[in-house]
Protein backbone atom coordinates (compact mmCIF):
# COMPACT_ATOMS: atom_id res chain seq x y z
CA UNK A 1 0.00 0.00 0.00
CA UNK A 2 1.02 3.59 -0.65
CA UNK A 3 -0.27 6.93 0.54
CA UNK A 4 0.28 8.96 3.72
CA UNK A 5 -2.22 6.79 5.65
CA UNK A 6 -0.85 3.42 4.53
CA UNK A 7 -0.43 2.20 8.12
CA UNK A 8 -3.93 3.21 9.27
CA UNK A 9 -6.52 0.43 9.65
CA UNK A 10 -10.17 1.50 9.56
CA UNK A 11 -13.44 -0.37 10.04
CA UNK A 12 -16.39 1.41 8.43
CA UNK A 13 -19.94 0.44 9.32
CA UNK A 14 -21.49 1.03 5.91
CA UNK A 15 -24.25 3.56 5.39
CA UNK A 16 -25.24 6.30 2.98
CA UNK A 17 -23.65 9.64 2.13
CA UNK A 18 -21.33 11.44 4.52
CA UNK A 19 -19.84 8.55 6.54
CA UNK A 20 -18.89 6.60 3.37
CA UNK A 21 -17.45 9.84 1.96
CA UNK A 22 -15.19 10.18 5.02
CA UNK A 23 -14.13 6.55 4.64
CA UNK A 24 -13.51 7.11 0.92
CA UNK A 25 -11.22 10.04 1.71
CA UNK A 26 -9.21 7.93 4.16
CA UNK A 27 -9.01 5.04 1.70
CA UNK A 28 -8.00 7.41 -1.11
CA UNK A 29 -5.05 8.44 1.05
CA UNK A 30 -3.95 4.85 1.50
CA UNK A 31 -5.72 3.71 4.68
CA UNK A 32 -6.71 0.04 4.84
CA UNK A 33 -10.47 0.38 5.12
CA UNK A 34 -12.86 -2.53 5.58
CA UNK A 35 -16.46 -1.61 4.90
CA UNK A 36 -18.95 -3.69 6.88
CA UNK A 37 -22.30 -3.57 5.10
CA UNK A 38 -25.61 -5.38 5.16
CA UNK A 39 -25.40 -8.96 3.88
CA UNK A 40 -27.73 -8.02 0.99
CA UNK A 41 -26.18 -4.87 -0.53
CA UNK A 42 -28.66 -2.44 -2.04
CA UNK A 43 -27.62 -0.33 -4.97
CA UNK A 44 -28.14 3.40 -5.17
CA UNK A 45 -29.16 3.18 -8.82
CA UNK A 46 -31.68 0.47 -9.81
CA UNK A 47 -30.38 -2.15 -12.23
CA UNK A 48 -32.94 -1.20 -14.86
CA UNK A 49 -31.62 2.38 -14.94
CA UNK A 50 -28.00 1.37 -15.56
CA UNK A 51 -26.30 0.76 -18.92
CA UNK A 52 -25.46 -2.82 -19.72
CA UNK A 53 -22.41 -3.96 -17.76
CA UNK A 54 -20.30 -6.98 -18.50
CA UNK A 55 -19.71 -8.15 -14.92
CA UNK A 56 -20.11 -7.36 -11.26
CA UNK A 57 -16.80 -5.53 -11.15
CA UNK A 58 -18.11 -3.11 -13.76
CA UNK A 59 -21.27 -2.62 -11.74
CA UNK A 60 -19.19 -1.85 -8.65
CA UNK A 61 -17.43 0.94 -10.52
CA UNK A 62 -20.60 3.06 -10.34
CA UNK A 63 -20.46 2.99 -6.55
CA UNK A 64 -17.82 5.74 -6.43
CA UNK A 65 -18.35 6.57 -2.74
CA UNK A 66 -17.32 3.02 -1.83
CA UNK A 67 -14.19 2.89 -3.95
CA UNK A 68 -10.73 1.85 -2.78
CA UNK A 69 -11.81 -0.54 -0.06
CA UNK A 70 -12.84 -4.07 0.64
CA UNK A 71 -16.35 -4.92 1.72
CA UNK A 72 -18.03 -7.70 3.64
CA UNK A 73 -21.67 -8.26 4.49
CA UNK A 74 -22.36 -8.83 8.20
CA UNK A 75 -25.71 -9.06 9.96
CA UNK A 76 -25.19 -6.80 12.98
CA UNK A 77 -28.54 -7.87 14.43
CA UNK A 78 -27.08 -11.22 15.34
CA UNK A 79 -24.90 -11.87 18.39
CA UNK A 80 -22.20 -13.44 16.23
CA UNK A 81 -22.28 -10.58 13.72
CA UNK A 82 -21.80 -7.91 16.39
CA UNK A 83 -19.08 -10.00 18.03
CA UNK A 84 -17.27 -10.28 14.70
CA UNK A 85 -17.27 -6.50 14.25
CA UNK A 86 -15.95 -6.00 17.79
CA UNK A 87 -13.08 -8.34 16.94
CA UNK A 88 -12.36 -6.40 13.76
CA UNK A 89 -12.37 -3.16 15.77
CA UNK A 90 -9.84 -4.70 18.16
CA UNK A 91 -7.39 -4.80 15.26
CA UNK A 92 -8.24 -1.33 13.93
CA UNK A 93 -7.06 2.20 14.59
CA UNK A 94 -10.39 3.79 13.65
CA UNK A 95 -14.05 2.80 13.48
CA UNK A 96 -16.51 4.99 11.56
CA UNK A 97 -20.29 4.76 11.88
CA UNK A 98 -23.21 6.88 10.75
CA UNK A 99 -26.12 5.42 12.71
CA UNK A 100 -28.71 7.49 14.53
CA UNK A 101 -27.84 7.99 18.22
CA UNK A 102 -28.29 4.81 20.24
CA UNK A 103 -28.29 2.34 17.35
CA UNK A 104 -24.63 1.31 17.66
CA UNK A 105 -25.14 0.81 21.39
CA UNK A 106 -28.09 -1.50 20.72
CA UNK A 107 -25.79 -3.63 18.56
CA UNK A 108 -23.20 -3.70 21.35
CA UNK A 109 -20.92 -1.54 19.19
CA UNK A 110 -20.96 1.72 21.12
CA UNK A 111 -17.70 3.40 22.20
CA UNK A 112 -17.85 1.86 25.69
CA UNK A 113 -18.12 -1.64 24.17
CA UNK A 114 -15.26 -1.00 21.74
CA UNK A 115 -12.94 0.80 24.17
CA UNK A 116 -13.27 -2.02 26.69
CA UNK A 117 -10.95 -4.14 24.53
CA UNK A 118 -9.25 -1.47 22.38
CA UNK A 119 -8.82 1.75 24.39
CA UNK A 120 -6.69 3.26 21.60
CA UNK A 121 -9.53 3.09 19.07
CA UNK A 122 -10.73 6.35 17.51
CA UNK A 123 -14.51 6.15 17.04
CA UNK A 124 -15.79 8.54 14.39
CA UNK A 125 -19.55 9.12 14.68
CA UNK A 126 -21.47 10.87 11.90
CA UNK A 127 -24.92 12.27 12.62
CA UNK A 128 -27.16 15.00 11.29
CA UNK A 129 -28.11 16.78 14.49
CA UNK A 130 -25.31 15.62 16.80
CA UNK A 131 -25.34 13.15 19.64
CA UNK A 132 -27.13 15.41 22.11
CA UNK A 133 -29.63 18.25 22.08
CA UNK A 134 -33.40 18.14 21.53
CA UNK A 135 -33.12 17.20 17.84
CA UNK A 136 -30.55 14.42 18.31
CA UNK A 137 -33.06 11.56 17.89
CA UNK A 138 -34.88 13.16 14.97
CA UNK A 139 -34.51 12.24 11.30
CA UNK A 140 -33.22 14.79 8.81
CA UNK A 141 -31.49 15.38 5.51
CA UNK A 142 -28.95 17.83 4.14
CA UNK A 143 -31.59 20.48 3.43
CA UNK A 144 -32.86 20.37 7.02
CA UNK A 145 -29.37 20.89 8.44
CA UNK A 146 -28.80 23.80 6.07
CA UNK A 147 -32.10 25.34 7.10
CA UNK A 148 -31.37 25.25 10.83
CA UNK A 149 -27.69 26.25 10.64
CA UNK A 150 -28.34 29.62 8.99
CA UNK A 151 -26.97 28.54 5.61
CA UNK A 152 -30.01 27.88 3.44
CA UNK A 153 -31.60 31.29 3.94
CA UNK A 154 -28.69 32.85 2.07
CA UNK A 155 -28.56 30.51 -0.94
CA UNK A 156 -30.45 31.59 -4.02
CA UNK A 157 -31.36 34.54 -6.20
CA UNK A 158 -33.29 37.64 -5.30
CA UNK A 159 -37.07 37.17 -5.07
CA UNK A 160 -36.67 33.39 -5.41
CA UNK A 161 -37.00 30.62 -2.79
CA UNK A 162 -33.83 29.37 -1.07
CA UNK A 163 -32.01 27.02 -3.46
CA UNK A 164 -30.69 23.58 -2.39
CA UNK A 165 -26.97 23.39 -3.33
CA UNK A 166 -27.28 19.68 -4.19
CA UNK A 167 -26.32 17.92 -0.96
CA UNK A 168 -22.74 19.12 -0.96
CA UNK A 169 -22.70 21.56 1.96
CA UNK A 170 -24.07 19.54 4.90
CA UNK A 171 -23.67 15.92 3.76
CA UNK A 172 -20.21 16.06 2.26
CA UNK A 173 -18.43 19.31 3.18
CA UNK A 174 -19.93 19.86 6.62
CA UNK A 175 -20.39 16.16 7.28
CA UNK A 176 -18.05 13.62 5.68
CA UNK A 177 -15.08 15.91 5.25
CA UNK A 178 -15.46 17.26 8.80
CA UNK A 179 -15.56 13.69 10.10
CA UNK A 180 -12.37 12.80 8.22
CA UNK A 181 -10.58 15.85 9.66
CA UNK A 182 -11.79 15.01 13.16
CA UNK A 183 -10.70 11.38 12.89
CA UNK A 184 -7.22 12.36 11.73
CA UNK A 185 -6.93 14.96 14.51
CA UNK A 186 -7.79 12.26 17.06
CA UNK A 187 -5.21 9.90 15.51
CA UNK A 188 -2.55 12.61 15.80
CA UNK A 189 -3.49 13.28 19.44
CA UNK A 190 -3.31 9.56 20.20
CA UNK A 191 0.37 9.55 19.25
CA UNK A 192 1.09 11.45 22.47
CA UNK A 193 -1.69 10.22 24.79
CA UNK A 194 -1.92 6.61 23.61
CA UNK A 195 -5.68 6.83 24.00
CA UNK A 196 -8.52 6.84 21.53
CA UNK A 197 -11.60 9.03 21.78
CA UNK A 198 -15.00 9.66 20.24
CA UNK A 199 -15.27 12.14 17.37
CA UNK A 200 -18.79 13.60 17.26
CA UNK A 201 -19.26 15.08 13.77
CA UNK A 202 -22.69 16.60 13.15
CA UNK A 203 -23.76 17.89 9.76
CA UNK A 204 -25.63 20.81 11.30
CA UNK A 205 -22.40 21.87 13.05
CA UNK A 206 -20.30 21.47 9.93
CA UNK A 207 -22.69 23.43 7.73
CA UNK A 208 -22.56 26.33 10.17
CA UNK A 209 -18.77 26.09 10.35
CA UNK A 210 -18.49 26.50 6.58
CA UNK A 211 -20.37 29.80 7.00
CA UNK A 212 -17.91 31.17 9.58
CA UNK A 213 -16.59 34.08 7.48
CA UNK A 214 -20.09 35.11 6.42
CA UNK A 215 -21.26 35.16 10.04
CA UNK A 216 -18.55 37.77 10.53
CA UNK A 217 -19.75 39.70 7.50
CA UNK A 218 -23.32 39.52 8.84
CA UNK A 219 -22.31 40.82 12.27
CA UNK A 220 -20.45 43.76 10.68
CA UNK A 221 -23.52 44.75 8.66
CA UNK A 222 -21.75 44.04 5.37
CA UNK A 223 -23.94 41.05 4.45
CA UNK A 224 -27.63 41.57 3.78
CA UNK A 225 -30.41 39.15 4.74
CA UNK A 226 -31.89 39.55 1.26
CA UNK A 227 -30.79 36.71 -0.99
CA UNK A 228 -29.23 37.61 -4.30
CA UNK A 229 -28.19 41.13 -3.29
CA UNK A 230 -24.69 40.49 -1.93
CA UNK A 231 -21.26 40.16 -3.44
CA UNK A 232 -21.09 36.36 -3.67
CA UNK A 233 -24.74 35.28 -3.95
CA UNK A 234 -25.48 36.44 -7.52
CA UNK A 235 -26.20 40.00 -6.40
CA UNK A 236 -23.09 41.49 -8.00
CA UNK A 237 -23.19 41.52 -11.82
CA UNK A 238 -19.46 40.82 -11.95
CA UNK A 239 -19.92 37.61 -9.88
CA UNK A 240 -22.58 35.56 -11.62
CA UNK A 241 -23.34 33.20 -14.49
CA UNK A 242 -24.51 34.40 -17.91
CA UNK A 243 -26.22 32.61 -20.77
CA UNK A 244 -24.22 32.49 -24.00
CA UNK A 245 -25.40 32.47 -27.62
CA UNK A 246 -25.61 28.66 -27.65
CA UNK A 247 -27.65 28.48 -24.44
CA UNK A 248 -24.74 27.34 -22.33
CA UNK A 249 -23.27 29.34 -19.46
CA UNK A 250 -20.23 31.40 -18.59
CA UNK A 251 -19.09 31.99 -14.99
CA UNK A 252 -17.82 35.50 -14.24
CA UNK A 253 -16.02 36.19 -10.94
CA UNK A 254 -14.12 39.41 -11.63
CA UNK A 255 -14.19 40.90 -8.14
CA UNK A 256 -10.84 42.69 -7.98
CA UNK A 257 -10.39 45.85 -10.03
CA UNK A 258 -7.62 44.58 -12.39
CA UNK A 259 -9.62 41.45 -13.21
CA UNK A 260 -12.79 43.46 -13.70
CA UNK A 261 -10.97 45.74 -16.13
CA UNK A 262 -9.74 42.69 -18.02
CA UNK A 263 -13.30 41.33 -18.13
CA UNK A 264 -14.68 44.50 -19.69
CA UNK A 265 -11.84 44.63 -22.20
CA UNK A 266 -12.43 41.00 -23.20
CA UNK A 267 -16.16 41.66 -23.60
CA UNK A 268 -15.48 44.75 -25.72
CA UNK A 269 -17.20 47.05 -23.24
CA UNK A 270 -16.06 50.64 -22.68
CA UNK A 271 -15.82 51.37 -18.94
CA UNK A 272 -16.67 54.99 -19.57
CA UNK A 273 -20.08 53.96 -20.91
CA UNK A 274 -20.93 51.88 -17.86
CA UNK A 275 -21.72 52.46 -14.20
CA UNK A 276 -18.72 52.07 -11.92
CA UNK A 277 -18.15 48.56 -10.63
CA UNK A 278 -19.47 49.09 -7.08
CA UNK A 279 -22.33 51.45 -7.83
CA UNK A 280 -24.98 49.16 -6.33
CA UNK A 281 -28.06 51.15 -7.36
CA UNK A 282 -26.93 50.78 -11.00
CA UNK A 283 -26.02 47.13 -10.83
CA UNK A 284 -29.08 46.13 -12.91
CA UNK A 285 -27.81 48.38 -15.70
CA UNK A 286 -24.33 46.89 -15.48
CA UNK A 287 -25.75 43.36 -15.44
CA UNK A 288 -27.75 44.05 -18.58
CA UNK A 289 -24.67 45.30 -20.43
CA UNK A 290 -22.54 42.32 -19.41
CA UNK A 291 -25.33 39.86 -20.23
CA UNK A 292 -25.94 41.39 -23.66
CA UNK A 293 -22.24 41.20 -24.52
CA UNK A 294 -21.88 37.59 -23.40
CA UNK A 295 -25.01 36.61 -25.30
CA UNK A 296 -23.32 37.46 -28.60
CA UNK A 297 -20.90 34.51 -28.55
CA UNK A 298 -21.01 30.81 -27.64
CA UNK A 299 -19.66 29.53 -24.36
CA UNK A 300 -16.63 27.91 -25.97
CA UNK A 301 -15.86 31.02 -28.00
CA UNK A 302 -15.74 33.00 -24.77
CA UNK A 303 -13.65 30.28 -23.13
CA UNK A 304 -11.10 30.57 -25.94
CA UNK A 305 -11.12 34.36 -25.83
CA UNK A 306 -10.50 34.48 -22.07
CA UNK A 307 -8.13 31.50 -21.95
CA UNK A 308 -5.05 33.72 -21.64
CA UNK A 309 -6.63 36.61 -19.75
CA UNK A 310 -6.68 37.08 -15.98
CA UNK A 311 -10.35 38.00 -15.86
CA UNK A 312 -11.66 35.20 -13.57
CA UNK A 313 -13.91 33.85 -16.31
CA UNK A 314 -14.59 30.14 -16.86
CA UNK A 315 -16.97 28.01 -18.92
CA UNK A 316 -19.62 26.21 -16.86
CA UNK A 317 -18.92 22.53 -17.53
CA UNK A 318 -21.09 19.56 -16.65
CA UNK A 319 -19.82 16.26 -15.23
CA UNK A 320 -19.46 14.88 -18.73
CA UNK A 321 -17.25 17.78 -19.83
CA UNK A 322 -15.11 18.55 -16.78
CA UNK A 323 -12.76 15.53 -17.03
CA UNK A 324 -11.79 16.49 -20.60
CA UNK A 325 -10.84 20.09 -19.85
CA UNK A 326 -7.14 20.65 -20.66
CA UNK A 327 -6.33 21.80 -17.12
CA UNK A 328 -7.98 18.72 -15.61
CA UNK A 329 -6.15 16.50 -18.10
CA UNK A 330 -2.79 18.13 -17.36
CA UNK A 331 -3.22 17.62 -13.62
CA UNK A 332 -4.84 14.18 -13.89
CA UNK A 333 -7.67 15.65 -11.84
CA UNK A 334 -9.97 12.81 -12.91
CA UNK A 335 -9.41 9.10 -13.29
CA UNK A 336 -11.49 6.59 -15.24
CA UNK A 337 -12.14 3.30 -13.45
CA UNK A 338 -13.92 0.55 -15.41
CA UNK A 339 -15.30 3.19 -17.76
CA UNK A 340 -16.52 5.54 -15.01
CA UNK A 341 -14.80 8.97 -14.84
CA UNK A 342 -14.48 10.25 -11.27
CA UNK A 343 -12.42 12.77 -9.29
CA UNK A 344 -8.90 11.69 -8.39
CA UNK A 345 -7.88 11.53 -4.73
CA UNK A 346 -7.03 14.90 -3.20
CA UNK A 347 -4.99 16.56 -1.83
CA UNK A 348 -1.70 15.42 -3.34
CA UNK A 349 1.49 14.37 -1.61
CA UNK A 350 4.99 14.50 -3.07
CA UNK A 351 6.59 11.66 -1.09
CA UNK A 352 3.63 9.41 -0.35
CA UNK A 353 1.26 9.60 -3.32
CA UNK A 354 -2.18 8.03 -3.07
CA UNK A 355 -2.58 4.50 -4.44
CA UNK A 356 -4.30 3.91 -7.79
CA UNK A 357 -8.09 4.16 -7.57
CA UNK A 358 -9.92 0.85 -7.49
CA UNK A 359 -13.69 0.28 -7.64
CA UNK A 360 -15.76 -0.98 -4.74
CA UNK A 361 -14.88 -4.59 -3.98
CA UNK A 362 -18.27 -5.97 -3.03
CA UNK A 363 -17.72 -9.14 -5.06
CA UNK A 364 -14.53 -10.08 -3.20
CA UNK A 365 -14.59 -13.41 -1.35
CA UNK A 366 -15.45 -12.79 2.33
CA UNK A 367 -12.97 -15.50 3.33
CA UNK A 368 -10.17 -13.52 1.69
CA UNK A 369 -11.37 -10.17 3.04
CA UNK A 370 -11.74 -11.30 6.64
CA UNK A 371 -8.58 -13.38 6.41
CA UNK A 372 -6.61 -10.16 5.98
CA UNK A 373 -8.04 -9.10 9.35
CA UNK A 374 -7.06 -12.33 11.09
CA UNK A 375 -10.32 -14.29 10.89
CA UNK A 376 -9.73 -17.96 10.11
CA UNK A 377 -11.27 -19.45 6.98
CA UNK A 378 -13.09 -22.13 9.00
CA UNK A 379 -14.77 -19.49 11.13
CA UNK A 380 -15.78 -17.45 8.09
CA UNK A 381 -17.28 -20.59 6.58
CA UNK A 382 -19.35 -21.23 9.70
CA UNK A 383 -20.55 -17.62 9.83
CA UNK A 384 -21.53 -17.78 6.16
CA UNK A 385 -23.42 -21.02 6.72
CA UNK A 386 -25.30 -19.37 9.58
CA UNK A 387 -26.21 -16.37 7.43
CA UNK A 388 -24.20 -13.97 9.61
CA UNK A 389 -21.72 -13.16 6.85
CA UNK A 390 -22.97 -12.62 3.30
Amino acid sequence: MTGPLADLRVVELGGLGPAPFAAMMLADLGAQVLRVRRPDPRWLVPDEDRPELSDDQGRNAYDVLNRNRSSVGVDLRTVDGAALVRRLADGADVLIEGFRPGVAERFGLGPADLHATNPALVVGRMTGWGRDGPLAPRVGHDLDYLALSGVLSHLGRADQPPTPPLNLVADFGGGGMLLAVGVLAAVVERSSSGRGQVVDAAMVDGAALLMAPLFGAWASGYWSAERGTNLLDSGAPFYDCYRCADGRWLAVAAIEEPFYAELLDGLGLDPASLPTQHDRPRWPELRSAIGAAIGRRTRDEWADLFADRDACVAPVLDMGEAPAHPHAVARSAFVTVDGVPQPSPAPRFDRTPSPPVEPSKETEDPTVVLGRWGVAAEEVGALRAAGVVG
